[in-house]
């Protein structure tokens, strides 16, 4: 994955294959979700599979933050552009588990 100049990340046919299937499958979980709902079922099924679904979007935010600090910061950071430690604190503040 390779990070340039105009905030655009290049990744690699495999990374990118391996990301949007996670994102489909977050997807199918909404969905069923949604008929979960449609169908009257029980609150704390509904909560259950919604604490699933938080679960998985904070795996795939963790591959994405991990793939960016390998990448686009350490590189940034080698380049000298030291607003990237910056740019990981915020993003930590924003994902703070």
């Amino acid at each position: 994955m390779n990070c340039c100049e105009d905030k655009k990340t290049i990744r690699d046919e495999k990374t990118k294959k391996a990301l949007i299937s996670r994102v489909n499958r977050i997807k199918g979980q909404m969905e069923g979700i949604k008929n979960m709902i449609e169908a009257d079922r029980y609150c704390g099924d509904v909560l259950i599979q919604l604490s699933a679904i938080e679960k998985s979007t904070k795996s795939l935010a963790m591959l994405i933050l991990d793939n960016h600090m390998h990448n686009c910061v350490a590189n940034g950071v080698k380049n000298g552009e030291i607003e990237k430690i910056d740019e990981i604190i915020d993003l930590f503040r924003r994902f703070s588990w």
